[in-house]
């Protein structure tokens, strides 16, 4: 049986959807899962990492790379995380079997000392497992 791909998408690649992909890889190392951004930073978001090291789920070493590279790409799902890249998600021209759309509040547009941000990113981080958790459960 093949591997089942997923792709996650938001703007930037540096906090949503990169929690997206660390909680699917957690769940299981069976799948393939790749996150990209739609105007990628390049970086993934410090407080990202943080709150995902408190649930033992390292993304510091992922990387935020353009949806560009993944268009002729074959995908089981490809996901989006954020309004805006829902919006504007490019056409692919590789095989995508389903697409879907899961919305979080951008815990990056969070402002404040690192104590008054770090709750907005545990609770996107929370709903963000939580969404994930069900997903993976239907597609298994």
């Amino acid at each position: 049986m093949n591997k089942m791909k997923v792709l996650i998408i938001c703007t930037g690649n540096t906090c949503r959807s990169q929690m997206a992909e660390g909680f699917l890889r957690s769940f299981d190392s069976g799948l393939e899962v790749f996150s990209a951004g739609t105007v990628a930073e390049g970086k993934v978001n410090p407080f990202a990492a943080k709150v995902m090291n408190e649930v033992d789920i390292d993304i510091s070493i992922q990387t935020s790379d353009s949806v560009n590279l993944y268009l002729k790409d074959n995908f089981d799902y490809v996901i989006t995380v954020c309004d805006g890249a829902k919006k504007i998600c490019p056409v692919f021209t590789g095989n995508v079997k389903n697409r879907l759309h899961f919305g979080f509040e951008d815990p990056a547009a969070a402002r404040g000392t690192e104590d008054e941000v770090l709750p907005v990113y545990r609770k996107v981080r929370d709903q963000i497992k939580e969404t994930f958790n069900e997903f993976y459960k239907q597609i298994r």
